[in-house]
Order: C-alpha cells, then structure tokens, then sequence
C-alpha cells in the first residue's frame, strides 16, 4: 500500500511532513508561503478594447516613457481599464470621430492607488530629476505638489478618468523613440518627442500652465485641436479638466468616491 504524507495545516501555511512523520521535527520544517491574490474590479469594469477595439492605446506609465522613466506600480500590462459607462461613452466619441478621418487615442485610464503611490514617493525624492529637462522643466519638483502635478489621491482611481488625444487613423499608436536632442513637453511638435497626436500645443503629462486647455497662448490649430477634443467628448458625458487638455472624467461616476487599487491587467477583469 503507498504510503500518504500527511500533511499539517497551521494560519497561513501548509506544512508537508516527510517520511519520519513525526511532529517532533517541525522546528526543521520550512512553511511554504502562499501569496494572496491579487484584488479584481467589480463587475461594472472592463478592457475599453473589449467595447471597441478600434480606440488606439498608447499606455504610458505600462513603459519607461513617462514622466518618472520607469514602468509604473500597477501596470502589469499596456491596458486600458474603464467602467463600462465610460468605456461606452468613449466608443460613442470614436464613432462621430471615424467617419469625419480621426481616431482617439488614450495614454491612461484606471490607475490603481498604488501608482499613485509611486507618483508621491517619485516627487518626494528631490534627487530624482531624470525627466526633468522633457516634462516639467521650468517647475521645481520640490513645488510639484503645491503647483497641483502630484496628488495622494487621483481620479483615475474612480475607474472613469481617462488621458487621451485625437490622432489619424492608421497611425502606429505608440510613441516614438525620445527626441535628440531631448527638448521640453512643450517644444514645437516636430522638436519635442515624437507622438502621432495632432498638434495639441504640448505633448502629454507636460508639467506647465501652457497644457491648460484654454491657455491664451495656445492659438490657431493647436487651440482648434483642444477645442475639438473637448467638444467631442462633451458631448458624451465628459468634463474637462481645465489644468490638462488630455484629461477627462465621465459623469456622472459610478464610483465618486472609491479609489481602487486592483493592478492593470486583463485578469482583473477576467470573466466580466
């Protein structure tokens, strides 16, 4: 007959006895761990590219092309994850926007908390200024939570904040490799890094009053561009952030007062 391994349960590990069975040679065992598993979104979540897949994703803080020039806490795929309203809300944009030669084009969506805390952590480290020439270079990163950039709480937590742009369709959707030499987020657009966006007078996360939507000294094309945008997306359900021309929030929110934590990944909104 095999002889069974017993095997012995203790709070948060499970012990495997080995031949000599005896309980008097535990102090010898070693537990084997078991990681909790990762939160999931409820239910009202889902991959926007489940809703329409036409909508270009270009998921910044998923690479090292963003503000911090690391991949972001949280991001474990390039995905975009939204409530179901917002996500619908954008598809009903991307239709008005196809047939007149334009597509959308986001860079973020549902951010877990835990990117936030890595955006707090970032902006507490003064030492840390390797993207400061490109995104934010005429602010001191010891103002960036006076100023309004960095914050402990974000929207986009909620799960119906997106960053997005309007680009051509057929573009590759994903940024370019950095500008040579490296300018600022708010460098004429054939200087500052390459981005397929219509010209939106700066490029995104550009830590600098001239990303506010209505600046006055954003003019022509470039105003016409943001005006378009929002007109777009007003006309959905989305609000403006004024500070951002690439920010919108979907109202009204499913979730106005939940920030959620859950990582980007397709499994969080498995089986949805």
């Amino acid at each position: 007959m095999k002889k069974r391994t017993p095997t012995l349960v203790t709070a948060g590990a499970v012990l495997v006895l080995g031949s000599l069975g005896s309980l008097g040679s535990l102090g010898s065992l070693t537990p084997v761990a078991h990681a909790a598993p990762a939160p999931e979104a409820p239910a009202d979540f889902v991959a926007l590219s489940s809703v329409d897949p036409s909508i270009i994703q270009d998921m910044r803080y998923a690479t090292k092309v963003n503000f911090i020039g690391r991949r972001i806490d949280g991001y474990r795929e390039p995905l975009c994850i939204l409530t179901k309203p917002a996500a619908e809300a954008l598809h009903r944009a991307q239709a008005e926007l196809l047939p007149r030669g334009y597509s959308l084009k986001v860079y973020d969506c549902y951010r877990p908390q835990r990117a936030v805390d890595h955006f707090v952590r970032w902006a507490k480290d003064l030492d840390d200024e390797r993207m400061k020439a490109e995104f934010y270079p005429r602010v001191a990163k010891d103002l960036l939570f006076a100023d309004g950039y960095i914050a402990e709480k974000s929207g986009h937590s909620r799960g119906s904040t997106v960053d997005l742009t309007i680009v051509e369709p057929g573009s590759p959707g994903a940024v370019g490799g950095p500008a040579r030499p490296v300018r600022p987020c708010y460098a004429p657009q054939g200087e500052r890094r390459p981005d397929d966006s219509v010209d939106m007078g700066t490029g995104f996360d550009c830590f600098d009053t001239l990303a506010h939507t209505d600046d006055p000294r954003i003019e022509g094309v470039q105003r016409a561009n943001r005006q378009f945008l929002k007109g777009t997306l007003a006309g959905e359900g989305f609000v403006n952030l004024p500070e951002e021309w690439w920010h919108f929030t979907y109202k009204p929110e499913a979730y106005p007062d939940t920030y959620f934590d859950f990582p980007v990944a397709r499994r969080s909104v498995a089986g949805h």
